[in-house]
């Protein structure tokens, strides 16, 4: 390949991840790493609201990342795992309008976010799964406890840990991205209601239809932005999306999280309160989606094995720490 050729690709692989990658992973781009804050926000030992079982530093590094990292909840931006354009990492393409003759259908736009909650439960659920390795006969299993040598989330199976930390990472990637690319909790601009400009639910708490407890109805009005990449290849994926509401207009993704929580920079984010009222709302499902973690590693596997795996999956020194 030539040397203009590897250029090229480079620069479309960074322009996926820039567009696709919803809340930022990295801290290029106008991105400041959200994912990575967010998960660190709702789940780090030491920041206000975290829950007690929190994660402490080395772990909570693999799980949100850390500088130069993308972590288990950065996963899907990865060039190397693919799934920078698969609509259920994301929560993409879930985008539906009355306006007569939209191009896509209220059904397939439904059936699109399904599949993108359905991702998010599969991968909690293979969690529950994955951490039964770290415990044995009562004990915790420490070959299968990474102290060290950092997690390769390649989607190939290695370390216990690693296993069931990858896999929440890519049910919060989803999960915090559906918030960010979606119309919940925001509301339209002052100009009339259009493809570029769709209507908001304006909703303050965090989305039942997620709540994976019991059923709960899809809610109605709820979207996703189009992204589809066009010929030639486009970096705000709009060229695959002509008369279609596009992600470009609905993304929150970029804005100000630290120090303080600030106002968002994408075109939705600058609205109101969009962006702060994505990320707010994003941190507090991130909780509960921990809280569900937990009570499933307990449902599963008992109380004495389920306490031992979320001991271990939350502390870094799980041979000294749990017992």
């Amino acid at each position: 390949m030539s040397i203009l050729r590897i250029t090229l690709f480079a620069a479309a692989l960074l322009g996926l991840i820039q567009s696709a990658g919803a809340f930022g992973t990295v801290t290029h781009f106008g991105q400041n790493a959200e994912h990575e804050r967010i998960t660190r926000h709702a789940l780090a030992c030491g920041n206000p609201g975290v829950p007690s079982n929190c994660f402490q530093s080395f772990s909570i590094d693999q799980l949100a990342g850390k500088k130069n990292t993308f972590g288990a909840v950065g996963a899907p931006d990865d060039p190397t795992r693919g799934l920078i354009t698969a609509d259920y990492a994301h929560c993409d393409n879930g985008d539906f309008m009355t306006t007569p003759g939209y191009p896509q259908s209220q059904a397939d736009a439904i059936k699109t976010l399904t599949a993108c909650r359905d991702w998010m439960l599969k991968n909690l659920n293979q969690a529950v799964s994955d951490s039964a390795g770290m415990v044995k006969h009562g004990k915790i299993v420490d070959s299968q406890i990474p102290t060290h040598v950092s997690c390769t989330f390649n989607g190939k199976k290695g370390r216990a840990k690693c296993n069931a930390i990858e896999d929440f990472g890519l049910a919060l990637h989803a999960l915090q991205d559906i918030y960010s690319h979606g119309n919940w909790s925001d509301v339209a601009g002052s100009s009339p209601i259009s493809t570029s400009n769709v209507p908001g639910l304006n909703n303050q708490v965090i989305n039942p239809w997620l709540n994976f407890r019991g059923p709960s109805p899809f809610p109605g009005g709820l979207m996703t932005g189009c992204f589809k990449m066009g010929i030639p290849p486009d970096p705000d994926g709009q060229r695959g999306c002509p008369n279609r509401a596009t992600h470009y207009y609905l993304n929150k993704d970029k804005g100000q999280i630290d120090p303080t929580l600030g106002a968002g920079t994408t075109p939705r984010g600058q609205i109101n309160n969009n962006f702060a009222n994505a990320v707010t709302l994003a941190i507090l499902d991130t909780q509960d989606k921990w809280a569900y973690l937990q009570a499933q590693l307990i449902a599963v596997h008992g109380k004495g094995d389920g306490n031992l795996m979320i001991c271990a999956l939350t502390h870094d020194d799980a041979k000294k720490d749990c017992k």
